[in-house]
Parts: structure tokens; C-alpha cells; sequence
């Protein structure tokens, strides 16, 4: 696979949503014109290839358990909640709580979509995560 460089572009966004971020913009590259769902190693490879292990003290495996409790590791989950709002993709990213949700004329200042961790401090926080890469090949 070929490495490619790029620069997210700089956006004005809300302080203090950096790695919120993050997940966003993951949430977005992961996401093609059709619905992927990926394996456990499949998508370990992914996220260790976008720099994620070790990003502000969240390892590969934070953010595999992260993906499987929220989605399934499907590109194309969506939650629809009772208020109208939805959860989309990888990381199910909350409509209600931070940026987009595919609705027109609803604003998106970052330009991206940004995600709650609920799932991660549910299933994930504090517990022994070694199992999710275990046995994956990088």
C-alpha cells in the first residue's frame, strides 16, 4: 500500500474537541461510497496506519473496543434516537451532541462530524483491552 501525505484543513471548531476530532475525520476517511464492514485486524492495520496508537494516551485497542461496541466495526451503522437525532458509522457519531447529521441546513461549523465516546466508557475504560489486537499482524 502506498503511503500518502495529507493536511487536514484548518477549520474555526469549539475548544477542547481535538480528539473528538479525530474520531470525526476517522469516522469520515473509513467511510467510502459503499458500506464496509471490517474485521477486528482489518481495522486495527487502519487506525495503526492513521497514527492512532498511543494518540493522547488511547491505544489501538481503545479504539478497536470502541468501534465494535458502537457499531459492529460497520462503516455504515446508524442509530436513530427518539429526538430525531441520529448515530452514524464506525463510531457512531452523535448528531445531538456535536456537529453533522445529513440533515440540510443544519450547520456543521468544523465541517466534519465529531463523536461522543459513551460506548468506550461503558464497555472499554479502565479494562484489560489486550484481546482486541491480539493476534493481529502489523
Amino acid at each position: 500500500m502506498e503511503a500518502r501525505s495529507w493536511a487536514p484543513r484548518r477549520q474555526p471548531c469549539p475548544p477542547g474537541i481535538g480528539l473528538l476530532a479525530l474520531a470525526s475525520l476517522l469516522s469520515c476517511l473509513l467511510t467510502s461510497s459503499q458500506a464496509k464492514v471490517y474485521s477486528r485486524c482489518e481495522l486495527a492495520r487502519v487506525l495503526k496506519d492513521f497514527g492512532l496508537e498511543g494518540y493522547r494516551g488511547y491505544s489501538l485497542a481503545d479504539w478497536i473496543c470502541l468501534a465494535y461496541f458502537t457499531s459492529g466495526f460497520n462503516t455504515a451503522a446508524v442509530d436513530h434516537e427518539a429526538d430525531g437525532s441520529t448515530n452514524n458509522g464506525i463510531f457512531q457519531i452523535s448528531s445531538r451532541k456535536w456537529c453533522k447529521n445529513f440533515t440540510p441546513n443544519v450547520p456543521n461549523q468544523c465541517q466534519m462530524y465529531c463523536s461522543g465516546r459513551e460506548a468506550w466508557r461503558h464497555h472499554c475504560q479502565g479494562k484489560d483491552l489486550r484481546d482486541w489486537v491480539d493476534g493481529c499482524d502489523f
